[in-house]
């Protein structure tokens, strides 16, 4: 959390240092609310979840056919599967999307079935905890006035983050017993 509280102290200190540029980017700024072309639809059927860690992207699946797809955050160690709790990586392999925390300490999550029990063998082996409570989660509660601090960086603890607006579509779309693949 301190590289985010940097970069956020960091954006202040522009915005405050230089108004007149603040200014100019504002008055030129398109500041019409967007519309949204691909709301949820009751007609779509999640198969499965497939998420590209290199590519930062998860994509919500029906077969082969790419429904949506989302800018992620992954763990500050993104790089290889878990191996033990604390390592801050996102799992790979092949998971289950099996249940969901409407009061979590984020904004909404789902869980991954991580650990498998290849995971926990694995980390045992070494005389380690696998960990758990990996899931899909949107921004930490009370962060969503500095959404623009968390957008393209990798921050969880090995968790897969997305926006809230991005969190209440997954979380409609998505049932549990989902099924999730993580690859590198």
């Amino acid at each position: 959390m301190p590289r985010l509280l940097t970069r956020c102290l960091l954006a202040l200190f522009i915005t405050a240092s230089f108004p007149a540029y603040s200014s100019e980017l504002l008055a030129t700024a398109d500041t019409r609310m967007p519309t949204i072309d691909n709301a949820p639809s009751e007609s779509l059927v999640v198969s499965k979840v497939l998420v590209r860690k290199e590519q930062r992207r998860l994509y919500l699946m029906n077969g082969e056919e790419v429904l949506r797809s989302y800018r992620i955050s992954l763990g500050d160690n993104p790089e290889g599967h878990k191996l033990y709790e604390g390592d801050e990586r996102t799992p790979e392999g092949e998971y289950t999307l099996d249940w969901r925390n409407s009061g979590s300490d984020f904004y909404k999550s789902i869980h991954i079935s991580y650990p498998s029990v290849k995971d926990r063998e694995m980390a045992e082996n070494w005389g380690l905890s696998p960990g758990g409570s990996i899931m899909i989660h949107g921004l930490p509660n009370g962060a969503e006035d500095m959404a623009f601090a968390y957008t393209g960086l990798d921050w969880t603890n090995g968790c897969i983050a997305v926006n809230n607006q991005e969190m209440d579509e997954i979380w409609q779309l998505v049932n549990d017993g989902t099924p999730i693949r993580i690859i590198p």
